[in-house]
């Protein structure tokens, strides 16, 4: 069947880890007939989670494409991870979804994760469907859960259905718009008289509802409040107004696993979710007329796409996942990357299902599919005609908080373990690696522990390489409080030539990282010999009196010494100065110092008190705080041996609704008590 923009929904299934989004994507899949049998997450058997590493964690960490046919309507499923770690990838997905399903457990709770993504998709005005899952178990909560949600989300939700329950799980729903009851077969719904005692209860739904669709449109709001009602049509009109503009959110329940209120939850994503042609202000800069314009749905208009995903794979090259905007692309055809400026040319477009590829000739416009080996286009980029160039805006990607050593097990494979990841990095920009040339150790920075710990398992499984990772060390620095004079000097005598150098240096204190002066007169020390000098203090001062960290804030100078008109040299001297800085900062009243990190650290309001309390706890200060609506912005200074696993703890402490940014600041005095355990564990180590 040749689908338009019309019959095609692109559907982001998103929620928290473990609500049950893979196995809702596998029921749908099983009831449009794309797949003979549902698999289980359990067996490592569903379409989406089709990795290995997926396979063997039992969940989902990449975001995967299927599709199925239901009404001749062409749905696109894109099944996000729901693990924080992951938000690279819920975001590539968003960037494809027309609309997006949150799958939420019936437990009377907003679960853990599911705000963040609700208010995210709030942001980018996707609309959105709730799916209350885990009808069937015991003490399933679903009017708890929906009054949770409603407390949060007062005035946009619309629970569409009534569940109909018996010893405690679901058996059935009424779809409240539609006044039909339905009952779980085998075979399917099967339609039943209303009962008798949930009449009133659809009566109420229905005056709720009508309410909501009065909101969306002033024509309806108008005849709402001369009538008091409106009809069937006019409710169910209203709604879907209410769906596109975000103002609404419909909710609907059943049980994912046992197949349960699956059939209707299609049968409202075909009639409530935008059709992928209705997408609106799709922004592009117009490169050949240099201004924005609004990329509309259009068949037959000039080709745009953007690679939303990339996927690396060592067997068969380079996979670009696509989301058309506009026109058509067609295999063998060439088009133009916008970010590169260079011309790519078009082998085999494929349909995705899981990791099977189906080949076909074109993909329309409103349509996901992928192309590979693209060898100069990533994620992010834009393919368009290359009569017609356009530019998407490009994917948010956060930045790495949670940064950790990594090493090769065996000695000499460093060059592997950058070359793994670095492959990867081109499928996920949401980590970095980089060599830290204060501690020399190779650090990996990630959005948390679960994505660095996928990260080696998958460098491990794809390119056989082992890595471990570690606590990563603070670059601590030394200086002095005090000032004294030390004198060096370097006196050796072996036959014929031998060496002499002396030299006698005040050490203060100053503000920049260090200054060398000389105040010598008389020609004690000759001039020639005063870079010797300098570059024996530097080279002295990179190993500190306290734990043999680097010295910085010192100012030396030269002002008095001796040579010897045979011996000396400037290797002699240089020899002499490093003895004076040794002898010197022992006696200037040396201290240690640590890097301080500036944290801007956004939290719902409700969390401030625990917050700041944290900070305290952790040797911060509150340098302030900003309030945007409901999010408050803390603004804290905070040492970096303090902040090493915040990423984990602020999750933790913030139900997972906590983010933060980090930038050095600068360096100031450990406290005298961690001085002496800083200096001691790097005894021991050395």
């Amino acid at each position: 069947m040749n689908y338009t923009g019309e019959n095609i929904r692109n559907i982001a299934v998103i929620g928290h880890g473990g609500e049950g989004k893979t196995t809702l994507c596998e029921a749908m899949l099983f009831n449009g007939g794309a797949i003979d049998r549902m698999g289980k997450v359990g067996d490592g058997t569903t379409v989406s989670d089709y990795d290995e590493l997926e396979r063997s964690k039992k969940m989902s960490i990449y975001t995967s494409c299927s599709y199925l046919v239901w009404k001749d309507v062409k749905i696109n499923l894109l099944d996000l991870p729901g693990f924080y770690d992951f938000e690279g990838e819920r975001n590539e997905g968003l960037r494809a979804a027309g609309g997006a399903l949150l799958v939420i457990g019936a437990n009377g709770v907003i679960p853990i994760g599911a705000e963040s993504v609700v208010d995210y998709c709030l942001k980018l005005g996707k609309p959105l469907i709730i799916f209350i899952n885990g009808m069937d178990k015991e003490n399933a909560d679903y009017v708890g859960t929906v009054a949770a949600l409603r407390a949060k989300y007062a005035g946009k939700l619309a629970p569409i259905q009534i569940p109909i329950m018996e010893n405690g799980k679901m058996q059935g729903c009424i779809n409240a718009l539609q006044e039909r009851a339905y009952l779980f077969k085998e075979g399917g719904p099967q339609e039943i008289p209303i009962p008798e005692e949930l009449k009133a209860q659809v009566e109420e739904m229905q005056n709720a509802l009508m309410e909501t669709a009065a909101e969306n449109d002033e024509v309806l709001l108008d005849k709402f409040f001369e009538d008091g009602k409106l009809t069937k049509e006019e409710t169910i009109r209203g709604i879907r107004m209410g769906i596109a503009t975000v103002n609404t959110i419909p909710v609907m329940a059943g049980s994912a696993l046992q197949n349960r209120g699956v059939i209707n939850l299609l049968n409202e994503i075909v009639t409530y979710m935008p059709q992928a042609q209705e997408r609106t202000n799709t922004l592009a800069d117009d490169l050949d007329n240099d201004k924005v314009i609004n990329v509309t749905l259009e068949e037959n208009a000039p080709f745009a796409a953007q690679v939303f995903k990339t996927v690396i794979d060592p067997y068969s090259g380079k996979l670009s996942y696509l989301k058309s905007f506009r026109g058509t692309l067609k295999s063998g055809s060439t088009v133009w990357n916008a970010n590169t400026e260079q011309e790519e040319r078009i082998g085999q477009v494929y349909l995705l299902r899981g990791k099977k590829m189906e080949p076909v000739d074109e993909l329309v416009a409103g349509d996901i599919g992928a192309v590979n080996k693209l060898n100069n286009t990533n994620t992010g980029d834009t393919l368009c005609d290359p009569n017609a160039k356009v530019r998407f805006t490009p994917i948010y990607f956060p930045k790495p908080t949670l940064f950790m050593s990594v090493t090769a097990e065996k000695k000499g494979e460093e060059d592997k373990v950058f070359a793994g990841l670095g492959k990867l990095a081109e499928e996920d920009y949401t980590f970095s690696v980089e060599k830290n040339v204060e501690t020399g150790e190779i650090l990996l920075g990630g959005q948390g522990d679960m994505q660095l710990e996928m990260l080696v398992k998958k460098v491990k499984m794809r390119y056989g390489v082992d890595m471990k990772l570690g606590e990563p060390k603070v670059a601590y620095r030394e200086t002095i409080r005090g000032t004294t004079e030390a004198e060096g000097k370097h006196k050796k005598q072996s036959g014929g030539h031998g060496q002499y150098g002396h030299c006698k240096i005040r050490f203060s204190p100053c503000e920049e990282e260090f200054v060398f002066e000389e105040e010598v007169v008389g020609g004690a020390v000759p001039k020639n010999y005063f870079p010797a000098v300098e570059k024996g203090l530097r080279e002295a001062m990179a190993t500190g009196p306290i734990a043999g960290y680097p010295v910085i804030g010192v100012k030396a100078v030269l002002y008095d010494g001796s040579y010897h008109d045979v011996d000396s040299n400037e290797l002699s001297f240089k020899m002499a100065a490093g003895i004076a800085v040794k002898e010197g900062l022992k006696n200037a009243k040396p201290v240690l110092l640590e890097p301080i990190h500036s944290l801007k650290i956004a939290i719902p309001d409700s969390y401030l008190g625990d917050v700041m309390g944290d900070v305290n706890k952790r040797r911060g200060r509150i340098m302030g705080t900003n309030t945007e609506g409901e999010t408050t912005i803390v603004i804290a200074e905070i040492p970096l041996a303090e902040i090493k696993t915040y990423t984990m703890e602020l999750r933790s402490l913030t139900r997972g609704s906590g983010k933060f940014v980090s930038e050095f600041l600068g360096y100031e005095e450990v406290p005298p008590m961690i001085a002496e355990k800083v200096a001691a564990a790097k005894a021991n180590k050395d």
